[in-house]
């Protein structure tokens, strides 16, 4: 950790920094706090019921309804650690590494929801839980990565250290999302090719974009709150590296 003298006093970077400060939540979080999971409950509840079951797999492929939209704002998520990682490389500005964090963090969580569905998905249809199928394979790789960003961040205490570190691994992370994307394009796999509203039945489309937007302001709340969070935790450091320093350098 890089360390100043100040008074005769050594002080580490962290306390150096310029402090972030805590402001009240906004209106707009506070109602959407509320409203995305009504919408995202009745989203699914409305769509379930409502749609006919697939000729094919029955009731198993309403499961697209959490699947796909999962894997959809997944990748959202990480192209928000990806412009928050370059903003901060940019600006060195300690906000853009905790917005990155806070994408991180929903958008493995998704990743892993999108493994999970996947995994329940394939053992009626492919007959095995898993397969080293590209599309599996590649957002295995994906989920890991970031998973690897978060633990990551815990091996230093220095701030701006971690943060160049996550900004790297959640640049180099990002790129792996076109791969996930195209490789059923690219690669003989057993997945089925994207599902979008385009790609399937008439039936289903509308329940994919009215669920991919009810995921969506959910997904935008959790960055939002944990963000929040994180930036709340960031404050405290400072308070107590200053209230340290003052300690030390009081005569």
């Amino acid at each position: 950790m890089a360390e100043t003298t100040l008074r005769g006093a050594r002080v580490s970077s962290a306390a150096m920094r310029v402090p972030l400060q805590m402001t009240a939540r906004p209106p707009w979080l506070a109602a959407l706090t509320w409203i995305a999971p009504i919408v995202l409950v009745a989203s699914q509840a409305y769509f379930i019921m409502a749609s006919q079951p697939d000729r094919d797999m029955g009731h198993l492929q309403k499961i697209m309804y959490v699947h796909v939209p999962a894997a959809w704002n997944a990748f959202l998520a990480f192209l928000f650690v990806f412009i928050q990682s370059v903003r901060y490389l940019w600006t060195r500005e300690e906000r853009a590494d905790l917005m990155a964090a806070a994408g991180a963090e929903v958008g493995a969580v998704l990743t892993g929801l999108t493994l999970l569905l996947g995994s329940i998905w394939g053992r009626p249809t492919w007959g095995v839980w898993w397969t080293w199928d590209a599309r599996l394979t590649s957002t295995a790789v994906l989920f890991l990565v970031y998973v690897g960003y978060l633990a990551l961040r815990g091996l230093t205490d220095d701030p701006e250290r971690r943060a160049r570190w996550s900004a790297a691994v959640g640049i180099l992370g990002a790129l792996n999302v076109p791969i996930v994307y195209m490789s059923v394009k690219w690669w003989r796999t057993l997945h089925q090719m994207q599902s979008t509203p385009s790609t399937v039945d008439p039936t289903y489309a509308w329940g994919l974009r009215a669920n991919a937007i009810a995921f969506l302001l959910v997904l935008v709340v959790f960055i939002a709150h944990r963000y929040r969070g994180l930036l709340a935790e960031s404050v405290l450091e400072h308070q107590l590296e200053e209230a340290a320093l003052n300690r030390r350098t009081r005569p």
